[in-house]
């Protein structure tokens, strides 16, 4: 059985956030799981996931989260 995910953040920086975590994307060495993170709109980052259990779903998710996060907050400080 295959397990998807898909969420939304809203931000002004989805350009930069989205090209920050594009080498995150796993298509050519796909595991349990599969990403893609794509610009749904012009201040929304769009981030989908499959995976093949619960488990890689869930380990996939609080990557994903968490580099967004980290990636938010540099933005945060930069700005001086």
């Amino acid at each position: 059985m295959i397990h998807e995910a898909v969420f939304r953040i809203e931000s002004p920086f989805a350009t930069i956030i989205g090209e920050s975590l594009s080498p995150e994307e796993d298509e050519e060495y796909p595991g349990r799981s599969q990403s893609n993170c794509t610009r749904y709109a012009e201040n929304i980052l769009e981030v989908s996931i499959r995976a093949s259990d619960l488990s890689a779903l869930r380990a996939a998710l609080n990557t994903w989260l968490r580099l967004i996060q980290v990636s938010s907050e540099m933005i945060d400080r930069a700005k001086i």
